[in-house]
């Protein structure tokens, strides 16, 4: 997606992609993500994309964030997905009024600090994978958080655990293995293993109320979340654009008009002023969005013949990008109605 006078960020974030992210690609995705790209995306100010201004950040409209996502994944996935995990917490502190705020939002929106996010897990509730209780004037979490992603790369995490009474608390805490949390080797992924992705197991790790930023039933929380779950990913389109620019034009153009008017039509939703309108018609343009980006990626591994099959070829690597996409951010909403779209069945 192009704007007629790009933003600062779309600039930093294309400069950004050609410059270093593009001709390394595929050695991070063999090596890891170094610390140097971190450090490059740090001073981008691409960190502080939606955050605002009086805290440093450049509280940029939805489409410029959604662009640099797209740029950034299309150019190297993995960094992308380090990245992205900040922006949550981001929000979350710029929605809050308590003392956290004013500790960590302006840092995290300069790009001093980078955070990551262990809160998936949450989803699974009535599960309750981390566990979390009130003790001495703070708060203890127990368990096991399945998926961290940037161990390593990250400064801070927030956290969540629910209580006994189905109460969600989120909260931020370094990200390095102290008392009561130990992570797990590096799990070996099919795709994005360079996003440095760990378990990590919480042995009463205890955390002060000043680093709580939210506490809400359950149900609240949940309602809000699934409003960000079932719109399309900006990494979809970035990948199934990364994967057009390896086609012939009288191939790339067709899938190119496809993926304009999926997109186009999934923005303007994710725009509606009503968070909750149109659930149904945006994970329909969601599973849509998977379609084209399957279509293109498999398109590319096609034209790439028998050198698609080396662990160094671009086109390989964007096929098990996408699959990774399929997966991220997934909820039993989102892929219910996905096998749906897959097997012909109705909503």
């Amino acid at each position: 997606m192009t704007t007629t006078t790009p933003h600062s960020l779309v600039t930093h974030a294309r400069r950004l992609a050609d410059d270093l992210l593009v001709p390394h690609a595929e050695r991070v995705d063999q090596e890891g993500v170094p610390v140097s790209h971190i450090e490059a995306i740090k001073r981008s100010g691409l960190l502080g994309v939606g955050a605002p201004e009086e805290y440093g950040g450049a509280d940029a409209p939805a489409a410029v964030a959604r662009e640099t996502a797209e740029i950034l994944a299309g150019a190297c996935c993995s960094t992308w997905f380090v990245q992205t995990q900040h922006h949550t917490p981001v929000k979350l502190l710029a929605q809050s009024d308590g003392p956290v705020r004013e500790r960590l939002l302006r840092p995290l929106a300069t790009g001093e600090l980078l955070a990551g996010i262990a809160y998936a897990h949450v989803r699974a509730f009535p599960r309750r994978p981390v566990r979390a209780a009130p003790e001495r004037g703070g708060w203890r979490f127990d368990g096991t958080v399945p998926w961290y992603t940037g161990w390593g790369l990250n400064d801070v995490m927030l956290l969540a655990g629910v209580t006994d009474g189905g109460e969600v608390v989120f909260a931020f805490a370094e990200a390095r293995e102290q008392r009561g949390l130990r992570p797990s080797e590096p799990i070996r992924l099919a795709a994005l293993t360079a996003a440095r992705t760990v378990s990590l197991e919480l042995d009463g790790l205890w955390l002060p109320e000043e680093a709580v930023v939210l506490r809400a039933p359950f149900e609240r929380w949940s309602a809000a979340d699934r409003t960000k779950t079932v719109s399309a990913s900006p990494a979809v389109f970035g990948i199934a654009e990364a994967a057009l620019t390896l086609l012939d034009e009288d191939v790339a153009g067709p899938l190119r008009t496809r993926l304009a008017e999926v997109r186009s039509r999934a923005y303007a939703l994710a725009d509606h002023p009503v968070p909750d309108a149109h659930l149904e018609e945006r994970l329909a343009l969601r599973t849509q969005s998977y379609e084209v980006m399957r279509t293109a990626t498999t398109a590319a591994v096609v034209a790439g013949g028998g050198r698609a099959m080396t662990l160094t070829n671009k086109a390989q690597r964007l096929a098990r990008e996408s699959m990774f996409l399929l997966v991220q951010g997934q909820t039993e909403l989102s892929r219910r109605a996905h096998l749906n779209a897959l097997t012909g069945d109705a909503p």
